[in-house]
């Protein structure tokens, strides 16, 4: 039989309803460009656009229901309205019930944290892959066990979000690793979400457009591990490096059990002899379970905390970490995480998703560490977000680079003249760095700097293949334009 209204809305959660709820409903949507006959419609509040405004669209589309948190206004005849409290929060209910509960049946693992999400998310699946299929919902792509597609968003909507899930189980997954966003958080696409375990990886200066502060960004953080997106989890993992991880280790509700990781020698898995080479990192790993030299492909002291964030957290899962050890040395990196693009040219190239003052200090000091010749770097910063880390991050490549290219990053819709005149207030040696507008036209000039021996760093996209200006999204990949660059350079030399 077809699923019914009144099979997902509690009379608790209802404010006011016009309307029947004994009405059968073919799906839900939160996209009235998306509207299909017999779906439900949530007319979600949102930053910019009320969802609100797109009822009238919905109904001519052939939905049967919405769902808002304005008062109803006059019934439409042919449609049932149900006002709630918080229409995101209902969503998430409303879809977990509709996907039956598939969290209920999947071993969930979430990673949050500014930095190191992508990697450790990565890491984890990498290591518990074995005899079932582990699904992973991230920046990079969504891998739903079935099959793999490219990703949208770090956090799905709560709709979209137990949708994958659903899939991950109906294809056989038991297990599922999720990359967690502050906005994720705040927005309620988790909420409800059981959680097995949840892993804090650090917490740097980003997203201060949305959160305002630093502290309001970190209580958003902490949602996920006291039991602030409705349920709590069963594990919590932290990094006791971190400030902010220490800060959330002590106030850790007693229900959950914590497992800590780092440097730190309080830690409960820790790395002690850490050697850092340009093509690896060593150390000895110590853990309640024994000690062992590890060795890995992974560069920088960064990827030693994420090695500790991904081995803590099998641990804490009760895995054997003798046994997955030896998986590691396969594991090389993760699209657009400190990258090498070697096209048999006399230096390195790197590329990497750093675009915060914290992520550009540690990757161009972990480079300059193990670099020979001259630390260069690319670098942007987007438009349409914290104008207060430009001139930081700048300043980060001031103090450790030999010389910069400052270039667009995502522009979107503000103006690169205002977002060049930000960075600039970081600029300490004006001589060591270049504003060029075109993104393309600076790797090249970087690239024609370069001299055996040195390492470029081009920070900021990463794995993306596009650049977002005002109107358009153009096709853009920093990996593919470093190869094109290196291949017409070749050509013209011979």
């Amino acid at each position: 039989m077809a699923p019914k209204l009144q099979d997902y809305f509690p009379a608790d959660e209802i404010v006011a309803i016009k309307g029947d709820l004994d009405r059968p409903i073919s799906g839900l949507t939160m996209d009235s460009r998306r509207v299909v006959p017999g779906n439900l419609f949530f007319a979600l509040p949102g930053l910019r656009t009320d969802g609100s405004g797109f009822i009238d669209e919905a109904i001519n589309r052939g939905a049967v229901a919405v769902v808002t948190q304005k008062p109803v206004g006059l019934p439409h005849g042919r449609v049932t309205f149900i006002q709630v409290a918080d229409a995101r929060a209902t969503l998430a209910r409303v879809a977990q019930r509709y996907c039956r509960f598939p969290d209920r049946e999947l071993e969930v693992v979430g990673v949050t944290g500014t930095n190191g999400k992508t990697t450790v998310t990565h890491l984890i699946k990498h290591l518990l892959n074995g005899d079932q299929r582990l699904g992973l919902i991230g920046t990079v792509n969504y891998d739903l066990g079935a099959r793999t597609v490219p990703s949208y968003k770090t956090t799905p909507e709560s709709l979209d979000l137990f949708g994958m899930l659903a899939q991950m189980r109906d294809a056989g997954c038991r297990q599922a690793v999720m990359e967690v966003s502050s906005h994720g958080i705040d927005q309620k696409r988790v909420l409800g979400l059981q959680f097995r375990a949840v892993v804090f990886t650090n917490l740097t200066r980003d997203h201060l457009d949305y959160h305002r502060t630093l502290d309001a960004y970190f209580e958003v953080k902490a949602r996920l591990f006291a039991g602030g997106t409705g349920v709590r989890p069963q594990v919590a993992i932290i990094n006791l490096d971190d400030p902010y991880g220490r800060r959330l280790a002590a106030k850790m509700p007693p229900e959950v059990r914590v497992t800590t990781f780092g440097e730190h020698p309080d830690a409960d898995v820790r790395a002690e002899s850490v050697g850092l080479e340009f093509k690896r990192s060593l150390f000895r790993l110590v853990w309640p379970g024994g000690s062992i030299m590890v060795e890995s492909p992974l560069i920088g002291r960064y990827n030693v905390s994420n090695l500790l964030a991904a081995l803590a957290t099998c641990h804490a899962l009760g895995r054997d970490l003798t046994v997955l050890l030896p998986k590691l040395r396969s594991f090389k990196s993760v699209a657009g995480r400190m990258e090498p693009i070697e096209e048999g040219q006399p230096f390195n190239v790197l590329v990497d998703y750093a675009h915060t003052d914290d992520a550009l200090h540690n990757a161009l000091g972990m480079l300059r560490a193990v670099t020979p010749g001259r630390l260069l770097v690319v670098f942007g910063c987007g438009g349409n977000r914290d104008r207060t880390k430009r001139p930081l991050m700048t300043r980060a490549v001031q103090e450790l680079a030999d010389f910069a290219w400052a270039t667009a990053d995502n522009p979107r819709s503000e103006p690169l003249a205002r977002i060049f005149a930000d960075m600039r207030q970081g600029v300490s040696v004006p001589e060591t760095i270049t504003f060029i507008d075109e993104r393309r036209r600076a790797i090249s000039l970087a690239l024609d700097a370069a001299r055996p021996g040195d390492c470029l760093l081009i920070a900021g996209k990463g794995h993306e293949s596009y650049q977002e200006f005002a109107d358009t999204v153009i096709p853009f990949d920093d990996r593919q334009v470093v190869r094109e660059l290196i291949a017409v350079k070749r050509i013209k030399t011979e």
